[in-house]
């Protein structure tokens, strides 16, 4: 099987354009569905996250699409907003190469009347989350008749969050003649299900289901009843990751392991499904631009996380379908990066081990962390700090306007700014951690593009 995407039969624009976004050679997943993705057929493509299936199915996506046909060509259903942002962000990047290829995102915690706008000056991408999506179908501001490629990205986390119905309705606004691209880092049951009812004769691929032990070090702790926490954080001290997430398997347990973390000191934030967007929105902001060193989440609601260098990833508790875990520690040691993955389970859970061991198919030692002390001289401190700006991009407030404020009449050198995300009516800027008092001084008391907004620091601990 070539790994060449000069193998595939692509126009020279489009070779031309991956090699210059440095896509050297196809990921595994990318050599093994694109073949069969370009000649248009239905496919089922299981694969871990980080693999490169976006690259794919935008490529396939792409290939097809008519850019002087301005209708909507390709459906892109996703569980979360963040993952559709990501994924529209990623097909535009492919797009390039096609001129005037429109793409419109239709997400959920999103003004309606702007999408409308979008939507009625034409497109022939739509990106979006499958409730958003149904309520323009039923607005009338959505026609999907001539969707020729239709992908559900992250099936199963779209189905665990109860989206089979909107799923059904939505693709059933689609012509029958559509190609159907189903992807899903896991592949139970209700899959297998979803996949007869929506495709024809798929090919099943799958790929990269499981990790290299070169890449991501495994420790499985019993811990007695009561210690998880305590356990917890004397590993964090032991290992001192710069990133981490704690998987918990319910929204409660997420609260709780995050404010007993913060009693102990440790900077932490939670990430689950009773955040409204913008809550949201800072806990991924704080934790991705390095002003915040733990997130506990959910499965569920870390689905569209994106985090390049991922120190360590933590199982509080140990899921109960094998797939899950693998799908949780798949998040470190990307991109030729190492990581470790540290799974917690009491004694009356030891059936799990015994299940993910018969998932792998290889045994599992158990260690037992003898010493539970904290080294309190460790503090996991975060290097940067984040200010959030009233102004964002309705107010025509760019990444170079703030970036300018801090390093031009703050004189603020460059390299101690770190990620600047632009939201519509808000920013957020993260600052080494070193300056953060002039910083705050300089973005409160002079101007950004000539004007003044309220600027306040976000705390990432009680």
């Amino acid at each position: 099987m070539s790994t060449q995407f000069s193998s595939l039969p692509l126009s020279p624009e489009m070779l031309a354009n991956l090699k210059s976004l440095d896509y050297q050679q196809m990921t595994p997943i990318q050599a093994a569905s694109l073949p069969a993705l370009l000649q248009g057929k239905d496919l089922i493509a299981q694969a871990k996250t980080g693999s490169g299936k976006t690259a794919a199915f935008g490529i396939g996506l792409l290939h097809k699409l008519n850019v002087a046909n301005y209708r909507i060509q390709a459906l892109v259903l996703c569980p979360t907003r963040e993952l559709a942002d990501q994924v529209g962000k990623e097909i535009r990047r492919l797009a390039r190469c096609q001129p005037n290829t429109k793409l419109v995102s239709l997400c959920g915690g999103k003004p309606f009347g702007p999408q409308v706008g979008s939507l009625e000056h034409g497109a022939h991408i739509v990106v979006g989350t499958p409730g958003r999506i149904l309520k323009h179908i039923k607005k009338g501001t959505l026609l999907l008749r001539n969707v020729e490629t239709l992908v559900l990205d992250e099936a199963d986390r779209m189905l665990d969050m109860g989206f089979y119905d909107d799923i059904a309705a939505v693709v059933a606004e689609t012509s029958n003649k559509r190609q159907t691209l189903l992807f899903s880092a896991t592949y139970p049951d209700s899959i297998k299900t979803m996949s007869s009812r929506l495709q024809r004769d798929p090919l099943m691929v799958t790929v990269d289901t499981s990790h290299s032990e070169s890449n991501i070090k495994q420790h499985f702790y019993e811990v007695e009843k009561g210690q998880r926490v305590r356990t917890m954080a004397a590993l964090l001290t032991q290992y001192k990751p710069e990133s981490t997430v704690v998987f918990c398997n319910t929204r409660q347990q997420c609260h709780e392991v995050m404010e007993e973390l913060q009693q102990r000191g440790f900077e932490a934030l939670a990430l689950h499904g009773d955040l409204d967007q913008k809550e949201r929105d800072q806990v991924l902001v704080m934790f991705s631009n390095k002003s915040c060193p733990i997130l506990v989440a959910t499965d569920v609601a870390a689905r569209g996380l994106d985090i390049k260098e991922l120190g360590m990833v933590i199982n509080f508790e140990l899921s109960r379908d094998p797939e899950v875990h693998i799908h949780r520690i798949g998040r470190t040691g990307r991109a030729g990066k190492k990581g470790a993955a540290i799974s917690l389970f009491i004694p009356s859970e030891a059936y799990r081990i015994n299940t993910l061991e018969e998932y792998l198919k290889q045994p599992i030692k158990v260690e037992r962390l003898k010493n539970l002390e904290i080294d309190e001289t460790v503090k996991l401190q975060s290097p940067m700090v984040t200010f959030c700006i009233d102004g964002g991009r309705k107010d025509k407030v760019r990444p170079g306007d703030i970036l300018g404020a801090l390093t031009g009449d703050g004189g603020i050198p460059g390299n101690l700014v770190g990620n600047i995300d632009i939201f519509d009516h808000i920013a957020y800027v993260a600052i080494d951690r070193t300056i953060r008092k002039k910083a705050l001084k300089q973005l409160s008391e002079g101007k950004i593009k000539g004007r003044r907004f309220k600027v306040r620091r976000l705390i990432s601990f009680a």
